[in-house]
């Protein structure tokens, strides 16, 4: 296909921006993915191009995170291949099955996370102590499962659902964001593994766009670190409450 260079400097403004707020609290497919679809990729493409540009995005932003000592190294390791390996199986059936039918419990979902995190006042500001007994092992297992797959299928939202099961489980909101961002990246390269396989990636607009995206994770990890937990939350709120109004347009659209 002919590459514009209007669109291809598009993608590279929205890619930063998109890696920025999506290094802190995820939510950056929002942006990205809508980006590449405006420049004309299928779907399916515009998917694995995403994944392409977002991996490199959360490995810088996973480091960051690392050398800031606000990523529990050990348990995310044992998660780690959980996530690399359900994304592979949820990027499989994205490339067959419409997102649609996903949608409504999307929304459900990212509306209980915001309630929840908006009524738990001091919800994440402290972390406690976190020891991994048998029934935090089973739902941090069960849910990494879940949105590992997720990620594969559609994405959106995946760093806002990473969070939750990270703060739910006792993290604050910083190494909250640490430890979301090490799975996300695990989930990335799994999806991208296998748009990569199906030849669903665009490597002109994707290594366009995750050059801006190791720029804005960098930027938005540090920005993050710097201000600490309040700032995190304060993001999170606010992203969760796009993704809502997002996924509603979406739902409403698709009903008409």
């Amino acid at each position: 296909m002919e590459i514009e260079l209007s669109v291809l400097l598009l993608i590279v403004v929205l890619g930063f921006i998109a890696a920025f707020i999506d290094a802190v609290v995820g939510g950056g497919g929002l942006i990205s993915i809508p980006a590449l679809l405006a420049a004309g990729l299928s779907p399916a493409t515009a998917l694995g191009t995403n994944k392409l540009s977002s991996a490199f995005g959360s490995f810088t932003s996973s480091m960051k995170f690392l050398r800031s000592r606000n990523v529990d190294f050990k348990m995310m390791m044992k998660l780690f291949p959980v996530s690399f390996a359900v994304s592979v199986i949820g990027a499989f059936i994205a490339v067959r099955l419409p997102g649609e039918v996903l949608k409504p419990l999307v929304l459900v979902m990212l509306i209980v996370v915001l309630i929840y995190t908006l009524f738990k006042k001091n919800w994440g500001a402290i972390e406690k102590e976190n020891v991994l007994t048998a029934r935090k092992i089973v739902i941090l297992i069960v849910f990494a499962v879940i949105i590992g797959f997720y990620d594969g299928f559609m994405g959106g939202g995946t760093g806002s659902f990473l969070m939750f099961l990270m703060l739910f489980t006792g993290f604050d909101f910083l190494r909250a964001a640490g430890n979301a961002k090490v799975l996300n990246f695990g989930s990335n390269i799994g999806a991208l593994s296998l748009f990569m396989l199906m030849g669903e990636v665009n490597y002109t607009y994707g290594l366009a766009m995750a050059a801006s995206m190791v720029l804005g994770s960098y930027a938005g990890a540090h920005l993050a670190i710097s201000k600490g937990v309040g700032y995190v939350k304060m993001l999170f709120i606010i992203v969760t409450s796009v993704l809502i109004l997002k996924n509603i347009y979406d739902f409403i659209q698709g009903g008409i």
